[in-house]
């Protein structure tokens, strides 16, 4: 018996987030990422795809360049796009990637000097199935630095919402606080970090590529204003009003 197309698209699509996969770098890689204010740092973007309510095809590619430290907005460009690729859990990249690397791209070409030097992404990045969530994808075919913030827990290898999540939580007594989150292999696969005072629900940050752990924590709590780093708020906060 044949595999079904759809089987077929899954395996297709494994292999190529394996051989990706391998491609990650989970080091800083640029001087800024070395300096304790992250000197040398000029430019932070964000990405996002947002869907209007009901339709699961038709969405808003969207990305932004905020300066640093001082966040304020350089960039801004948002796109309707069609989505072809199906949802299939674990394989969100491959619906969003092409989008969000076709704004960096465009962005490269009209504005080069406005290239963000590091890309929030809404979702995961390492913290995923298979380690190789759309931070990871995005950041490996860009070249760019990339860091994954989710707002909810991917119950994913072994870390899920326990009481003991719940009670690591409640620990978190300040904006920068954070907690590793520990797959079954034992691996830290990202950090439940508290990202402001005023906010007690963290964000769950993961690698993407080009950056450690430790200091994508500690560079998603210095672009926090509120609980979400104010490049993907920004997007969030124009889609909210659009």
């Amino acid at each position: 018996m044949s595999a079904s197309p759809a089987e077929d698209l899954l395996q297709q699509w494994e292999s190529e987030q394996a051989r990706l996969r391998q491609q990650v770098l989970e080091d800083d890689t640029e001087d800024w990422q070395r300096s304790p204010d992250f000197s040398g740092l000029e430019r932070v973007g964000g990405v996002d795809l947002s869907f209007i309510k009901g339709d699961d095809v038709n969405a808003c590619a969207q990305l932004v360049v905020l300066s640093y430290p001082d966040l304020q907005v350089l960039y801004e460009d948002s796109q309707m796009v069609t989505l072809t690729a199906p949802y299939i859990a674990g394989f969100l990249a491959f619906r969003e990637t092409p989008f969000l690397l076709e704004a960096l791209q465009r962005l490269k070409k009209n504005q080069p000097t406005l290239l963000p030097q590091v890309v929030f992404v809404d979702g995961n990045g390492l913290f995923h199935y298979r380690e190789f969530g759309l931070a990871c994808h995005l950041g490996v075919l860009s070249g760019l630095p990339c860091v994954g913030v989710a707002k909810n827990l991917l119950q994913v290898q072994g870390v899920n919402k326990s009481e003991e999540h719940q009670s690591q939580i409640a620990a978190l007594q300040r904006g920068g606080d954070s907690f590793p989150l520990i797959g079954a292999s034992g691996k830290v696969l990202g950090k439940a970090l508290r990202s402001s005072d005023k906010s007690s629900k963290p964000v769950y940050v993961s690698v993407g590529h080009k950056i450690s752990l430790d200091t994508a924590v500690r560079l998603t709590h210095a672009c926090c204003r509120y609980r979400v780093p104010e490049p993907i708020r920004q997007i969030l906060c124009g889609a909210a009003s659009h």
